[in-house]
C-alpha cells in the first residue's frame, strides 16, 4: 500500500511539473498572441488561444492524423522486431506481439513517471517471456544507444541543410552574461559530487573484503553480469544489416510522424520537408527533458522551430497541440491501456521455450 502510494505521489508530481511547464509555455505564447491581434485590430475578448486551439483541432484533418497513428505503429513494429533480434543471441525467442506491446505499455507509462517506461517494459517482458529482467535491460541499453546515434545523425544532417538558421536561433536565444555563472569545476554540485565519488572509491577500498563477501554485492554484481550479457547481444546478431534497417526506419518513421501532421493543420500545409525536419529534431530535444511524454518542452521546442519557418506563434503552438496530443491519446494512453488487457489474454496458454544451441 506505501509503495503504491509513493508511485501516486511520483505521478502527481510529475504530472505537475509537466502541466506547470506547459502552462508557462502557453502563457510565453498568448502573449505573443493578444499582441498579433492587436497588430491586426482584433478585439481582445475574440482573441482566445485557449479557444485557437480548440477550433484548430477541430478543423484538423484527420486522415492525415490517422497517417501519422500508422507511422507510429510501424515505427515501434521495427522497434520490437530489432529489440527481438538482440534477445535471440541469449537463448530466447520472444513472441513480436509481446515486444511490441510492451514497448506501448512503456511508453504509457512515461506518460506518468519520466524514464521509468524502460523499467516498465523490461519487468512486463520478462513476466510474459520468462527472460531475466537484467538481461533484458542490457538490450535495451543496446538500443537507445543506437537511437543516440540515429538521433546525433539526424541533428547532423539538420546543420548540414539549415546551418544558417540554427546558428540563428541560437545566436537569439543564448542566455545573457554567460561569464557570471564560473566553469564547471567551480560549479559546487560538481565539486560536490567529484569529493563524493572520491570518498565512496577509498572507502570501497579500504573495506574491500568484507563488502565482496555481502549478499548485496554479489546481487550488485549478478545484476551487472546480466546486464552485460544483454549488452554483448549486439556482438552476436544473425542480420546486422536487418538490424541496421530497422533502426533507420524507426527514425525515418518518427520524421514522418512530424512531416505528415504538416498536412493535417492548414497554416502547416505549404512547409517544405526540411521544415518538417527542423520541427522534428526540436521537438525531440523536447521529449528528452524529463516531464511526462514531453509535455511543454515538446510544444516549446517544435513551436520555436517552426517560428522560423515563419508561421506565428498561435498557429505554430496549435500545431505542436495537436501533433502532440494525436501520439498521446491516439497511441500512448488508447493502444497502452489495450496493450495491458490484451497481453494477459493472449499468454494465457503461452509457454515461451528456449532457443536450442544457442
Amino acid at each position: 500500500m506505501n509503495k503504491q502510494l509513493l508511485n501516486f505521489l511520483k505521478f502527481l508530481l510529475f504530472l505537475g511539473v509537466g502541466l506547470s511547464i506547459l502552462y508557462f509555455v502557453y502563457l510565453k505564447y498568448n502573449t505573443a498572441y493578444l499582441a498579433q491581434c492587436e497588430i491586426d485590430g482584433t478585439p481582445e475578448e475574440e482573441c482566445n488561444l485557449i479557444g485557437k486551439i480548440i477550433s484548430d483541432f477541430k478543423s484538423a484533418n484527420f486522415f492525415w492524423i490517422f497517417i501519422v497513428l500508422v507511422a507510429f505503429t510501424i515505427s515501434n513494429l521495427s522497434r520490437a522486431a530489432r529489440w527481438n533480434m538482440l534477445i535471440r543471441p541469449m537463448g530466447y525467442k520472444p513472441r513480436l506481439s509481446n515486444a511490441f506491446f510492451t514497448i506501448i505499455v512503456g511508453y504509457f507509462a512515461n506518460l506518468g513517471l519520466p524514464r521509468i517506461g524502460e523499467v516498465i517494459r523490461a519487468a512486463t517482458m520478462s513476466r510474459y517471456e520468462r527472460i531475466p529482467v537484467e538481461k533484458l535491460v542490457g538490450t535495451i541499453v543496446v538500443g537507445r544507444t543506437v537511437d543516440v546515434l540515429c538521433f546525433a545523425s539526424a541533428i547532423g544532417i539538420a546543420f548540414l541543410i539549415e546551418f544558417d538558421k540554427i546558428m540563428d536561433f541560437l545566436s537569439q536565444n543564448q542566455g545573457k552574461g554567460g561569464s557570471s555563472g564560473g566553469g564547471l569545476m567551480q560549479s559546487p554540485l560538481f565539486l560536490s559530487l567529484l569529493i563524493g565519488g572520491i570518498i565512496l572509491f577509498a572507502l570501497f577500498f579500504i573495506f574491500k573484503k568484507r563488502i565482496v563477501q555481502t549478499r548485496i554485492y554479489q546481487k550488485v554484481i549478478n545484476t551487472l553480469k546480466g546486464l552485460w550479457e544483454g549488452v554483448q547481444t549486439i556482438r552476436k546478431l544473425d542480420n546486422p544489416v536487418l538490424f541496421i534497417l530497422h533502426s533507420i526506419n524507426i527514425w525515418v518513421m518518427y520524421y514522418l510522424m512530424t512531416y505528415l501532421c504538416f498536412f493535417a493543420f492548414e497554416p502547416t500545409s505549404e512547409l517544405s520537408p526540411v521544415a518538417g525536419l527542423m520541427a522534428f529534431v526540436f521537438g525531440a530535444f523536447g521529449i528528452l527533458i524529463p516531464s511526462p511524454g514531453g509535455m511543454g518542452t515538446y510544444h516549446f521546442f517544435t513551436s520555436e522551430a517552426l517560428m522560423i519557418y515563419g508561421l506565428d506563434s498561435g498557429d505554430a503552438f496549435s500545431f505542436a497541440n495537436i501533433l502532440f496530443f494525436s501520439i498521446q491519446l491516439g497511441c500512448n494512453v488508447l493502444v497502452g491501456i489495450l496493450s495491458l488487457l490484451l497481453l494477459p489474454l493472449m499468454n494465457r496458454e503461452y509457454r515461451p521455450q528456449p532457443i536450442k544451441n544457442v
